[in-house]
């Protein structure tokens, strides 16, 4: 192809051009951008008001020596991935097998428990709240007082402001993981069933025998990604404990490490000082990503 020929074809494809550099120019807008931006904002001072200022590593000094908040907000984090994560992949799991079964209603069944999924978060946050109003207010109390126990605060106290959080995104949580579960459930085909059930395997043996082994790649990846959604977990603590504007509710009690950032920045206006959690957080999750998957994908067989 010559040049001539090369600049003809070029302007007979001008408008597809045109219309595949649109997505790439938001893309670049508002998202490489920012991305940038940020990690040069991570190493200044900076109000919004007033122009950034240099301040080299200071911030990040800062983070790891001076801040007593920060520290606060990465166990509180720790906590939260500890507790969601394995007690959401295994019940997402139980519900999978469950529903896989030859039962009826089974479509219904999984639109009831998907349907948390495809609500937003901040809509369940707020309903979750009001379940969990203190005293006699909310419906949990009033289901304990019926029992004959005292109400709990559940957002009030610094004892149960971080489980109560955690409990709700469980539940929010399930749908999303079962639907991925039931999908690799798909994938294994009933020859082995079959096959299982010649030799005399039971249910039970089949589960552990057949089922989990065949599942593990998914395994794998509905736990990395519930690891790094709740790593990142943000708009349920800012609803359901920022209402007074203090986010973490009691003595910081559920204070993690995005409502910190947020805290920072959007609150405070130190934005150079967010900029550097940010980025402390995206390397404390690739980290553990990474660690994660070497260690789990260790054992598994595609």
């Amino acid at each position: 192809m010559d040049k001539k020929e090369f600049f003809a074809q070029l302007r007979r494809q001008k408008w597809s051009y045109i219309f595949i550099s649109v997505p790439f120019l938001l893309f670049f807008i508002f998202q490489l951008a920012p991305v940038f931006i940020s990690f040069l904002w991570s190493f200044t001072e900076y109000d919004v008001v007033h122009p950034p200022k240099f301040i080299g590593l200071d911030n990040y000094i800062n983070i790891f020596t001076n801040d007593p908040l920060f520290r606060k907000s990465v166990i509180n984090t720790i906590i939260y991935v500890v507790g969601v994560v394995p007690l959401g992949v295994c019940l997402s799991l139980v519900l999978a097998v469950a529903i896989d079964q030859k039962i009826k209603f089974k479509n219904f069944f999984k639109s009831i428990f998907f349907l948390p999924t495809v609500t937003a978060i901040v809509a369940v946050s707020v309903i979750w709240k009001w379940l969990y109003a203190g005293e006699k207010y909310g419906l949990f109390n009033y289901l304990i007082m019926k029992l004959g126990f005292q109400p709990v605060d559940w957002l009030a106290s610094p004892i149960w402001t971080l489980p109560s959080i955690m409990i709700m995104s469980i539940w929010a949580g399930l749908g999303y993981s079962m639907i991925l579960f039931l999908a690799g459930l798909q994938t294994i085909p009933q020859v082995m069933y079959e096959m299982a059930e010649i030799d005399g395997a039971g249910f039970w043996c089949k589960l552990f025998h057949v089922t989990l082994p065949l599942l593990k790649p998914t395994i794998v990846f509905v736990s990395m990604m519930s690891f790094i959604f709740s790593f990142q977990v943000f708009e349920q603590v800012y609803v359901m404990t920022g209402g007074d504007g203090a986010i973490g509710g009691v003595l910081n009690s559920a204070l993690t490490m995005v409502a910190y950032l947020y805290d920072k920045g959007f609150t405070k206006f130190q934005m150079g000082y967010a900029s550097a959690l940010a980025y402390i957080i995206f390397f404390c999750v690739f980290i553990f990503t990474m660690l994660n998957k070497r260690l789990i994908k260790s054992r598994v067989e595609y």
